[in-house]
C-alpha cells in the first residue's frame, strides 16, 4: 500500500492557529460510511446527532506542559581535558526536549524518551539543565530522527517541576508561541490524569453542558486513559505504508469503562470513540485479548485500510494531518475514498484543520 495514496491538498490558512473562543461552536462534519455522504453541522448539535444509547469512550489524559527549554553543560562520558574543552564551549547552548514517553520513575529521577533539538551533537552522557537548575537529564541513549533517552534528576516532585517550567507543547504547525490561555483550551474538560505530551484533540470541542446533555439523551459515558506521545505523531518516513513501525503509548483501561464496552457490545449497543487515542486504546486491547478488559497496556497496533475494527462503531475525530498514521486510522475505519471526499469537501467549506480545528463525526 502506498503511502501517497493517503494525500490531500491543503491551503496554509485552513491549519487553525487559534482555538475558538467557545469550544462547541466547532463545525462537525457528519459523514455516513454506509453511503458516502456527508452533512455539515456545529459540535453543539451532537446530542441531536447521536441515536441515544451510545456508550460514549473518552480519553481523560491531562497533558503536560511538555516542552522545555535548557542547556548543554556537559558531556561526561570523554575524557577530562576534552571534558573542560566541550563544557566551556557549550555552556550557553541552547537545548530544546519535548517529552515524549516516560519509561520509569523512581525517587528524585524519571526516564523518559524525548526529542531533542538540535539534536545531532547531543551524545550519550551529556548533561542537560533547564531553569536554573532544579532540572537536570543525562542523555543516556540516542534514537532516529532526535529521539533521546534522558534520566532526569530533580528535588520533590517531577509534575511539579515540569509545571512549572515547562511549556504547552503545541504541534509544530501551530506556527506560534504557545500562550497563557493554552494551559486551559490545550486541555480537553474532562482532562484528568496527567502524563500526555498531547491534547486528545476530538476531546477540545466538548463541554460540561455537552456532556449532560448527552446523558439525559440516554447515552452512556466512560473513561479510559491512552497518554498521548510520539506513537501517535511518528511520521511514517517509508512510501511502502505496511513497513512502518509504529511508537509504543501507554494505556490504561479501567474495570468499569472495560465492564461498560463488553456490556455495550453484549446489548448490541455502539461505541462511539472520541478520537483516535481511544480507538487505537480498545482496538489493541481487543485484537490482543479477544475483548477489552481492565488493566494498564502499551498499544503497538497500527491501523490502516485492511484492519477489521473489532470495538469501536462511531467515530468523533479531528482533520489529520496528510499521509499520516492517523489519517490511515481514519480511512482504516470509513474507506479512503469516502475520507478523502469529505476532506476535500471540507477544504472547499473552509473548515478548520488539525488539532484546534473542527471536527467529523463518523457513524
Amino acid at each position: 500500500m502506498k503511502l501517497s495514496d493517503f494525500d490531500y491538498h491543503l491551503p496554509e490558512g485552513a491549519i487553525a492557529q487559534q482555538p475558538l473562543a467557545e469550544r462547541d461552536a466547532s463545525r462537525l462534519l457528519l459523514v455516513d460510511r454506509s453511503t458516502g455522504r456527508w452533512e455539515d453541522c456545529v459540535f453543539r448539535e451532537l446530542p441531536a446527532l447521536v441515536r441515544g444509547d451510545e456508550l460514549i469512550v473518552l480519553n481523560n489524559a491531562r497533558v503536560l506542559p511538555a516542552r522545555l527549554f535548557g542547556r548543554r553543560r556537559g558531556i561526561h562520558a570523554e575524557p577530562a581535558a576534552r571534558r573542560g574543552r566541550a563544557r566551556r564551549e557549550h555552556l550557553k547552548a541552547s537545548i530544546e526536549a519535548l517529552l515524549v514517553r516516560r519509561l520509569s520513575a523512581g525517587a528524585g529521577e524519571e526516564v523518559w524518551e524525548a526529542l531533542v533539538r538540535p539534536g545531532r551533537k547531543v551524545g550519550i552522557g551529556e548533561v542537560l539543565t533547564f531553569g536554573e537548575g532544579e532540572l537536570e537529564a543525562e542523555v543516556l541513549a540516542r534514537g532516529d530522527y532526535g529521539l533521546r533517552t534522558l534520566r532526569f534528576r530533580f528535588a520533590g516532585d517531577f509534575r511539579e517541576v515540569v509545571n512549572q517550567l515547562g511549556h504547552v507543547p503545541l504541534p509544530p504547525y501551530i506556527r506560534r508561541a504557545d500562550e497563557p490561555g493554552d494551559r486551559e483550551r490545550y486541555q480537553t474538560v474532562f482532562a484528568r490524569r496527567e502524563g500526555a505530551v498531547a491534547a486528545p484533540t476530538a476531546g477540545l470541542h466538548f463541554t460540561a453542558e455537552i456532556l449532560e446533555a448527552l446523558r439525559r439523551r440516554g447515552c452512556e459515558v466512560a473513561e479510559i486513559t491512552l497518554e498521548v506521545s510520539y506513537g501517535t505523531f511518528q511520521p511514517i518516513h517509508s512510501e511502502t505504508v505496511e513497513r512502518h513501525v509504529m511508537h509504543a503509548e501507554s494505556y490504561e483501561i479501567p474495570a468499569e469503562a472495560a465492564a461498560a464496552v463488553e456490556r455495550a457490545r453484549a446489548e448490541g449497543r455502539a461505541v462511539l470513540a472520541v478520537g483516535t487515542t481511544v480507538v487505537r486504546a480498545l482496538e489493541d486491547c481487543a485484537s490482543r485479548r479477544g475483548s477489552v478488559v481492565a488493566g494498564r497496556f502499551e498499544a503497538r497496533l497500527f491501523l490502516y485500510p485492511g484492519y477489521t475494527f473489532r470495538v469501536v462503531e462511531q467515530l468523533l475525530t479531528n482533520f489529520h494531518l496528510p499521509r499520516s498514521s492517523l489519517l490511515l486510522l481514519v480511512c482504516a475505519f470509513a474507506g479512503r475514498e469516502h475520507v478523502l471526499a469529505a476532506y476535500e469537501h471540507a477544504v472547499g467549506e473552509n473548515y478548520r484543520f488539525y488539532s484546534y480545528g473542527d471536527c467529523m463525526l463518523i457513524r
